[in-house]
């Protein structure tokens, strides 16, 4: 049998320009621009635990 892994896991970093700040996955996904970097913060966990 073959060796089933596991779906890869999101992880997410935040990006600032200007005086913005988003969340970025490596799945692709782009949080809004927000100006509260705990906002940007809480998006990125968010999407994390999404399925």
């Amino acid at each position: 049998m073959a060796d089933q892994q596991a779906p890869a896991s999101h992880r997410t970093a935040t990006v600032e320009k200007g005086r913005f700040v988003s969340a970025h996955c490596t799945c692709g996904w782009r949080g809004p621009a927000r100006r509260a970097r705990s906002k940007a913060r809480s998006d990125a966990a968010e999407h994390e635990a999404s399925p």
